[in-house]
């Protein structure tokens, strides 16, 4: 493949595309924590599957107002259908997963399994 075909097969997209939401990724001593930056998108219209190893978050960003093309002078944010999936570093409880959205960042708690704690057991003489 020569390169003006590779830098073209790289910026095409089709006509169906869903746009990938950026995430912050990080944990604490009994969660993983996922956040989103999902502004103007309404809770109900986020859908989270999680499962013991991931997480996908599904939406739609609408646009209220039509705009004609050629009325614009820039165009840089993403309106419509939105996706992500994360493989998650460790198993989680989905059981125990909960979500809220404040200000436009979306926050998922995602509880970790603690199987491997250690339990120390004392030795009672009889």
């Amino acid at each position: 493949m020569n390169d003006k075909n590779k830098d073209k097969e790289l910026t095409s997209l089709p006509d169906e595309s869903e746009g990938q939401l950026t995430v912050d990724v990080y944990q604490t001593p009994d969660d993983i924590v996922v956040e989103s930056t999902i502004a103007g998108v309404d809770a109900d219209n986020i859908d989270i599957d999680v499962t013991s190893e991931s997480v996908t978050i599904r939406g739609e960003r609408k646009r209220e107002e039509k705009v004609h093309e050629a009325d614009y002078f820039y165009q840089e944010c993403f309106w419509g259908r939105f996706a992500r999936s994360i493989i998650l570093p460790q198993e989680i409880d989905p059981d125990r997963t909960t979500s809220n959205i404040k200000n436009g960042i979306l926050t998922i708690r995602l509880p970790k399994v603690q199987r491997n704690r250690a339990k120390k057991v004392r030795v009672k003489p009889e």
